[in-house]
């Protein structure tokens, strides 16, 4: 063979591996199904929108009532205030989320991806908007392969506009829990907003648009973490969308009056229902795939289906390996009460946590210029400075003392320690002692500030106080 005929046989083996691996992508047209399960997700789609364009506009107490304030490093969370001091909450929602995931997985699958998860929640949405624009699944199929006029460029545009400005008014709105939303609202209409406000609203905008109207189930497939990993939840225990082959197989198709079992065909009608209604395009036939984020909508589908030919339904389902292989399924299991006891006793701490926290912090942080210094009249001296945080929404006037040393004295410049509400107060503090009362180079002591105005509301932190070597 000449080489000229031996680089042509490589060239074209390599066009057909790149042909493989970087196959274009055929869009899925999901078929619009009705059932128990669609309702479902409709429901759950419109109790999330809701929550989530909603909950921006509502007010407390003359603010935002949930709203991050990154520059004032401030979170409100209804009659909440939460500082970076309290990021230790934010830590106990991110476990408490993570065993949640587990937990629900472990239970019945991908709960999360067919039913709360943000990309199915937008895809929904950007779905309905495309049948209303240009009708259900024939009819976008002819629309696209027919050629270019009029009529297609004013229905393609019609879509596009809808999916652009619902995709602004998302962004506008994940924006504003980070900037107040009624004046970013106005300024952002009246080309008055700042560059970072507007940046992340197109760019959340552009990303909802992109991932909801373009991407869809690549996001799924391709992008997101959770496909990849969720095998290592699942066992045969574990409730999954399932066809059922024992009963569905030899499948074919027959008409409804004819006796199938005598024609030795299974339930199964092979209609291909099931593919057309699922939003990422697998054939739940085939068995479980990690592309299937468990919508059911293949289950709503079938059962029509089922319905029609006087057959039972439940031929997809949601069921267990264990129990399509004929054997006992326990969905109560060790791996369940694990994850369910852990899960419980973190949003039990996370309560107790947030019912205990008190609106008053307070950081000690010494004087490390110098370890101590000693007084005209032979006192050991250490200087602090006091951090106070008032969490609270009222101004407080507050009583300092200190105690872990006989006969130890505060010195400060202050007359009087008034905090306002939500301030953060630096207060220079001297604490003095004999010498003869330190047992050690380094005691332990312990700041304490109570509000005049509320006793009970006090808080302590420790500190050192250095002295001479003994």
């Amino acid at each position: 063979m000449s080489e000229t005929s031996s680089a042509g046989v490589a060239n074209g083996r390599d066009e057909a591996v790149s042909q493989f691996l970087y196959e274009k992508r055929q869009k899925i047209y999901p078929r619009e199904v009705h059932g128990w399960f669609a309702r479902l997700r409709v429901i759950s789609v419109l109790v999330l929108l809701g929550l989530f364009y909603g909950v921006a506009w509502l007010q407390w107490d003359g603010r935002q009532a949930v709203l991050w304030d990154l520059p004032a490093r401030k979170f409100y969370v209804w009659g909440w205030v939460f500082w970076p001091q309290d990021f230790i909450y934010l830590t106990f929602l991110l476990i408490i989320a993570a065993l949640s995931l587990f937990f629900f997985t472990t239970l019945a699958g991908r709960l999360w991806c067919g039913y709360a998860c943000p990309q199915t929640v937008w895809t929904e949405t950007f779905l309905w908007i495309e049948r209303m624009v240009e009708g259900d699944r024939p009819a976008q199929m002819k629309l696209d392969r027919s050629p270019w006029s009029w009529r297609k460029a004013r229905i393609k545009a019609t879509k596009h506009f809808l999916w652009i400005v619902f995709s602004l008014f998302t962004g506008l709105t994940f924006t504003g829990y980070f900037t107040p939303i009624r004046e970013l609202t106005h300024d952002f209409f009246a080309l008055e907003a700042g560059g970072w406000a507007t940046f992340w609203v197109l760019f959340y905008g552009f990303a909802t648009y992109g991932n909801a109207g373009w991407m869809r189930e690549q996001v799924c497939k391709y992008m997101c973490p959770y496909a990849r990993f969720q095998s290592a939840m699942f066992d045969k225990d574990t409730l999954i969308v399932s066809y059922d082959p024992g009963r569905g197989e030899p499948r074919g198709s027959r008409r409804r009056s004819i006796d199938h079992r005598a024609a030795g065909l299974g339930d199964c009608i092979d209609c291909g229902f099931c593919v057309q209604v699922c939003p990422t395009g697998i054939d739940i036939r085939n068995g479980l795939q990690y592309e299937c984020i468990s919508c059911s909508a293949c289950i709503d589908a079938c059962n029509s289906v089922m319905d029609k030919m006087g057959y039972a339904p439940g031929l997809i389902r949601y069921t267990t390996q264990h129990a399509l292989e004929g054997k006992p399924t326990k969905l109560l299991r060790a791996r369940v009460f694990v994850y369910g006891g852990l899960l419980l006793l973190m949003v039990i701490a996370l309560g107790i946590g947030i019912a205990t926290r008190s609106p008053l912090a307070l950081d000690v942080m010494r004087d490390r210029n110098q370890l101590y210094r000693e007084t005209e009249d032979g006192r050991i001296e250490n200087v602090y400075t006091l951090r106070i945080i008032n969490k609270s929404g009222a101004e407080h006037e507050l009583a300092l003392a200190a105690a872990g040393i006989d006969g130890l004295e505060i010195g400060m410049d202050k007359a009087r320690l008034v905090v306002g509400p939500g301030e953060v107060l630096d207060v220079p503090v001297r604490l003095r002692a004999e010498e003869h009362a330190l047992r050690a180079r380094s005691t332990e002591v312990v700041f304490e500030l109570r509000a005049l105005d509320d006793p009970s509301l006090t808080v302590e932190a420790d500190g050192r106080f250095l002295g001479p070597s003994r």
